[in-house]
């Protein structure tokens, strides 16, 4: 037997470390998989013809690609080369599991969930206080509890890249990071939304930075620019600001897709996510 899953660093798709793991017993064997063989080349070869090759019996598969370069031309090749299709197991699961690459390969751009937590009163922080910060700075306290806090790290785990406001940044010096535990596709984006490049150098998305924080402003004042550029925090001036001066999130949505970023988590303050609703990118 063999299992395989996609890595976005790894060239080699699913079914092909599969069939590699399997081996021989490959021959004649199913091949389940969620989504149909790929028939074209790109960053790989046709896995279509990978799994004729290896001599595979039947393939059970989930659902069709939604690529227009592959959506149903895998199946086609594989079925003329006499092997049995099934297709449309667990289908509906299988484009819960796929949505945001199928949302990346019909618009190229980003599926884009918005994480908000909120009071009975509608408050999506509560108070600051001084003293519960413990350092003499205000910070907003939680209004989750430790079960919702663990699903945040799930839905982290979900997404390409995670995106606050400098606001959220500024007040609450988080991490961003995903504490999952899980393995990951490929390493989780961290990405500022600061309109004049505000973002403190001595933050822990600062300090804590593998070529893994990318900051999105309107206006890139050079001296602040190469002062976090020098702290290894990637800086990119996004086009057409708004008319309040910050970025536009259609803009930006558009330049993470050319950066191949499938999917974004957003969990800023209210004025991103404000922004975030009235842009439409979801």
């Amino acid at each position: 037997m063999g299992a395989g899953s996609h890595t976005y660093e790894g060239i080699k798709h699913a079914e092909i470390l599969a069939i590699e793991q399997a081996g021989e017993k490959s021959r004649g064997a199913t091949l389940y998989i969620n989504l149909e063989p790929c028939s074209h080349r790109g960053r790989t070869g046709p896995c279509a013809d990978a799994v004729i090759a290896a001599g595979i019996r039947r393939v059970v598969a989930c659902m069709k690609d939604p690529n227009p370069e592959v959506s149903g031309r895998g199946f086609s090749k594989i079925r003329a080369a006499g092997i049995e299709v099934t297709v449309g197991l667990f289908e509906e699961e299988a484009k819960t599991l796929n949505e945001g690459f199928a949302k990346y390969i019909r618009h190229k751009t980003p599926l884009v969930t918005l994480k908000a937590a909120m009071t009975l009163d509608g408050k999506i922080a509560a108070p600051a206080s001084k003293h519960a910060a413990g350092d003499g700075h205000s910070r907003s306290e939680w209004v989750t509890g430790e079960a919702a806090r663990a699903h945040v790290q799930e839905l982290r785990h979900q997404n390409d890249a995670i995106l606050v406001g400098v606001g959220t940044v500024i007040h609450d010096d988080p991490l961003l990071t995903d504490r999952s535990g899980l393995p990951r596709r490929r390493p989780l984006l961290r990405i500022v939304l600061d309109s004049r490049l505000r973002l403190p150098p001595e933050s822990q998305v600062v300090k804590t930075t593998k070529d893994d924080l990318l900051v999105l402003c309107s206006f890139a004042e050079e001296k602040r620019k190469k002062h976090l550029l020098r702290r290894g925090v990637r800086v990119e001036q996004i086009p057409r600001p708004t008319p309040e001066g910050h970025p536009d999130l259609a803009a930006v949505a558009d330049h993470l897709g050319k950066m191949e970023i499938t999917s974004v988590m957003i969990e800023g303050g209210a004025m991103v996510n404000w922004a975030a609703l009235a842009s439409g990118i979801g």
